[in-house]
């Protein structure tokens, strides 16, 4: 089985209210199931019921793999349940920082005081930090191909594409495109991937206005697609000002160019 669970799409920042009910408002996390294993993209605060969930299904063995370490993507791992458990085994995975901050640096300036009232000390999970570099093959288990690329954010990201039993899947978030171009990169990740998320944040209208911000358009993720051959686009790190309304209509259009083209949602369970 290859499937993947949604459990944030938003970015920048969590948001509730009546206008975000459909496509809901937890930051980044997004878990990968790879025949027994588990794999966690990006700690955002959709991680609090991702670890809720998972461990009530008794999964004890996590990997988490950081997209980069901006507050959006970090601010759910202080309240990942594995954490806590003594019986469970999270490897945490980064490399935007290669040869600046280690990820267990990472970690312990986040979480420790004054901006947290704790230190991962107290974490009794077996806590294990690996590092790599943007362009590295990881293999987190013998079956499982883990492709890395840099993307084009401010302070670094890292993009990933996960490979199991003959499918794909690709995690694409917070890089920004330069118009008329397409990253190579990113091409290379997502080259006839069964699915890739890529980041949405802004229309190709709203980007003469953002340039800088490290973020990307659904449009262009449409043209990605369709000149890498990928399968299917799910667009991810929706404005926090993105409302359902607003979705809805990204989502028609975005099908009207491409069939295999959707709005992610928070919950959403995509079997590759």
């Amino acid at each position: 089985m290859f499937r993947v669970r949604l459990w944030g799409v938003r970015g920048s920042l969590p948001v509730s209210g009546p206008d975000f009910q459909q496509y809901g408002g937890n930051t980044i996390c997004i878990e990968m199931q790879v025949g027994p294993h588990r794999l966690l993209f990006d700690a955002g605060s959709g991680l609090m019921p991702a670890g809720q969930t998972l461990r009530a299904e008794g999964v004890t063995d996590f990997n988490l793999f950081f997209t980069h370490c901006h507050y959006d993507h970090i601010i759910g791992l202080p309240y990942f349940s594995a954490l806590f458990d003594p019986h469970a085994s999270v490897t945490l995975w980064s490399g935007h920082l290669a040869g600046r901050m280690t990820t267990r640096q990472i970690i312990g300036e986040f979480m420790r005081p004054p901006w947290f009232p704790v230190e991962p000390d107290i974490c009794r999970a077996s806590l294990n930090a690996r590092d790599f570099r943007s362009g590295d093959i990881l293999t987190p288990y013998p079956d499982v191909t883990i492709k890395t690329g840099k993307l084009f954010h401010p302070g670094g990201a890292v993009g990933y594409r996960v490979e199991w039993g003959g499918r794909s899947v690709a995690v694409i978030t917070d890089t920004e495109h330069h118009p008329g171009t397409l990253d190579p990169a990113v091409l290379d990740l997502i080259t006839d991937a069964d699915l890739f998320l890529y980041d949405c944040t802004y229309t190709d209208e709203e980007m003469p206005r953002h340039v800088g911000y490290g973020h990307s358009s659904w449009q262009h993720g449409i043209r990605l697609a369709e000149a890498a051959g990928a399968k299917r686009v799910g667009f991810i790190h929706h404005s926090p000002l993105r409302t359902d309304n607003a979705l809805n209509a990204i989502d028609l259009a975005a099908k009207r160019e491409f069939a295999g083209a959707f709005v992610a949602r928070d919950g959403q369970v995509i079997d590759v």
